[in-house]
């Protein structure tokens, strides 16, 4: 187990400052940060047409539906999948958790790696369809899976949002429960893209978030501080097409203070279309493109090189263990892993490049017929 800094050392980035090549106003195209008058609609879909592109913020509605009437709304909504996860990032642990409405079930899952025993400790749910609902607008509602020994909700508020876990031991693994609250006014810029796929579309909005509270596992307790830990929110509206991969990451970091990080992903995508991959500066989501993964398949627990073509991000990712999923359901299948470990190299934020040294996040592939 690598070494680990000191528990009650918010300092995770080193303070070395260094000229940034990005460093100034650049377009909106895809290249460089938001403007100030970038449009903002307040639905994804406004008057029957879609917004598509890199957004300033969440619209305040988010139904991909609402481009489509009738029978084409109904076969759109069986390909539409919906969820909301964190992954919240402590010193002494990596976790977790999705809620999911894909449509034809709804579902739950946490996981949580002591880093001090080194076990991985899992939990699951999986209900019928309609038990999972995520709402058109986030501020404002709630969501969560309910059932007897399984409970993880989530409340999006202005001032705070909040996650309640309480969940019974089974003879897999200990029972979590706490209660976590995240800063929406400490939080980073919105990365908001809406974008085409090959066979189908993406939604997603992601964002850094101090984070407090607490989490029990067992006998053991994780007490979060908001000047040293995040909470990573992911969530989805998307059609994915039939046959799904992807190859994705993320991680966050405090930088003089400010959330800091970034978000990339490898999938076949269409020419000109904005994809998710981008840099949490302190003043907005900046895209970044042409990042390639390189790791071993087979043996994906040795270190990732991951890179843009710009050298914005360049930095090595060193995985301490993972989560994996394999189903094969006839038509339906999934062979799914989630790698957590920490980050090490280097990030330009904009104004700066930023040393980074034992920054916790996730890499995962997906490979799936969904």
């Amino acid at each position: 187990m690598p070494d680990r800094p000191d528990q009650h050392s918010p300092a995770v980035l080193s303070s070395a400052w260094r000229p940034s090549a990005a460093a100034g106003p650049a377009d909106v195209t895809g290249t460089g940060m938001y403007s100030a008058d970038m449009f903002e609609p307040h639905s994804l879909v406004e008057d029957g047409v879609r917004h598509y592109g890199r957004l300033p913020a969440r619209p305040v509605s988010v139904n991909p539906l609402d481009e489509f009437r009738g029978a084409r709304r109904l076969l759109r909504r069986t390909r539409l999948k919906e969820w909301a996860g964190f992954t919240v990032l402590h010193p002494d642990m990596y976790a977790s958790m999705i809620l999911q409405d894909a449509k034809y079930l709804a579902s739950s899952e946490i996981y949580v790696h002591d880093r001090a025993d080194g076990a991985l400790y899992q939990h699951e749910q999986v209900a019928v369809p309609g038990a999972v609902r995520i709402a058109e607008q986030l501020i404002g509602s709630s969501v969560a899976l309910r059932r007897k020994g399984y409970a993880i909700g989530y409340e999006f508020g202005t001032d705070r949002h909040r996650i309640e876990i309480d969940i019974a031991a089974t003879a897999e693994a200990p029972a979590f429960s706490g209660r976590l609250e995240l800063l929406p006014k400490s939080a980073s810029p919105a990365l908001s893209v809406s974008s085409r796929l090959p066979g189908g579309t993406m939604y997603t909005n992601k964002a850094l978030f101090p984070i407090e509270g607490a989490l029990r596992v067992g006998e053991r307790e994780f007490v979060f501080r908001p000047d040293r830990d995040l909470a990573i929110l992911d969530e989805h509206k998307s059609a994915l097409p039939y046959r799904t991969t992807w190859t994705w990451g993320t991680f966050g970091a405090f930088a003089d203070g400010v959330p800091v990080g970034a978000n990339f992903v490898d999938r076949p995508e269409i020419p000109g279309q904005p994809e998710e991959s981008g840099i949490w500066t302190p003043d907005a989501a900046a895209p970044l493109t042409d990042v390639d993964f390189d790791w071993d398949p087979a043996a994906p627990l040795s270190p990732w090189q991951i890179r843009s073509a710009d050298r914005r991000l360049d930095v090595t990712f060193t995985p301490e263990g993972r989560k994996t999923v394999d189903l094969q359901l006839g038509v339906l299948a999934m062979d799914y892993f989630q790698a957590y470990g920490t980050f090490a190299g280097t990030l330009d934020i904009g104004t700066r490049t930023v040393d980074l040294a034992d920054v916790h996040g996730v890499c995962e592939q997906m490979r799936a017929r969904l």
